[in-house]
């Protein structure tokens, strides 16, 4: 496993597990349980996940220590603002049994954002959180929230892999030291990434699976990325991507396959911030 150091000093490993979409406790629990067992030591998760006790669970059982874990969470759109931000972050906590978060992150960049990123700053001036930073904040949002934050975001978690690389965004967070994580580093198999010809040309030409090649590729970018699966043996094929490396020329020929949008949501879209405004995790 390799690490990035974030702007603050704390190593975070470049790939970790994601949990989004495994609501059932039971196969969450195993699902993470397993990953632990592969060898990841980064579990990335969200209030709205509604799987934060059952990953809690599986920690708790596998008997790794605390400090070998870096754990992320979360907060929804429906908790943004300053004291609900730090009720909601106490809440993943109790859920998750943690004493700490080495993660924490507004997972939309809608609602009251500003008055939550108060919120967090203090919790990690506290000490109660590791490092703090943000999901699918664009170059724009992203921006302004570091031109006016006391602690500038350590993460910014967005939609990244071959289709929707990026590359612009990228660089905007370099440049005020914010490290990039892909979530759906695979794009979940959208766009038959999996059967595309010239992603399957490359992975043949290393010996490697299509999978293993855009994970390396974002890698190869800098990016952390958390792919998810439920099946052990992809979870232990995803981590086996430290032993090769992509050429320039690859790299280059990967990023040429940019769709030049999102393949799952339009954030600048009004219908998605409606909808994303509209769901209610609690009551």
């Amino acid at each position: 496993m390799e690490y990035v150091t974030l702007n603050n000093g704390v190593k975070m490993p470049q790939m970790g597990f994601g949990v989004f979409q495994i609501t059932d406790a039971a196969e969450c629990e195993q699902a993470v349980a397993n990953a632990l067992e592969a060898g990841y030591r980064m579990i990335d998760t969200a209030s709205a996940y509604a799987n934060e006790e059952a990953v809690g669970a599986a920690i708790r059982k596998s008997g790794i220590r605390r400090e070998e874990l870096f754990i992320t969470t979360k907060l929804w759109i429906q908790d943004a603002g300053y004291e609900s931000t730090k009720q909601a972050f106490q809440t993943s906590l109790d859920k998750l049994g943690l004493d700490y978060l080495d993660l924490y992150l507004i997972h939309q960049p809608f609602g009251d954002y500003y008055g939550s990123w108060r919120a967090m700053e203090e919790l990690y001036k506290d000490g109660k959180i590791r490092a703090i930073g943000v999901c699918n904040f664009y170059p724009d949002r992203l921006t302004d929230l570091c031109l006016n934050a006391q602690v500038i975001p350590a993460v910014d978690q967005v939609e990244l892999h071959p289709f929707f690389p990026q590359t612009a965004a990228i660089d905007n967070m370099k440049t005020y030291g914010v490290q990039p994580e892909a979530w759906r580093p695979l794009a979940q198999g959208a766009g038959g990434i999996f059967e595309n010809p010239e992603l399957k040309a490359i992975a043949d030409k290393y010996g490697k699976t299509v999978a293993q090649v855009v994970l390396r590729w974002n890698i190869q970018r800098g990016v952390a990325v958390i792919p998810k699966s439920t099946h052990k043996e992809r979870m232990v094929e995803n981590m086996d991507v430290w032993n090769f490396a992509l050429s320039a020329e690859d790299m280059e020929q990967i990023s040429k396959l940019d769709q030049g949008e999102s393949l799952v949501l339009d954030h600048y879209s009004a219908d998605t911030v409606r909808r994303l405004n509209g769901l209610k995790i609690h009551d």
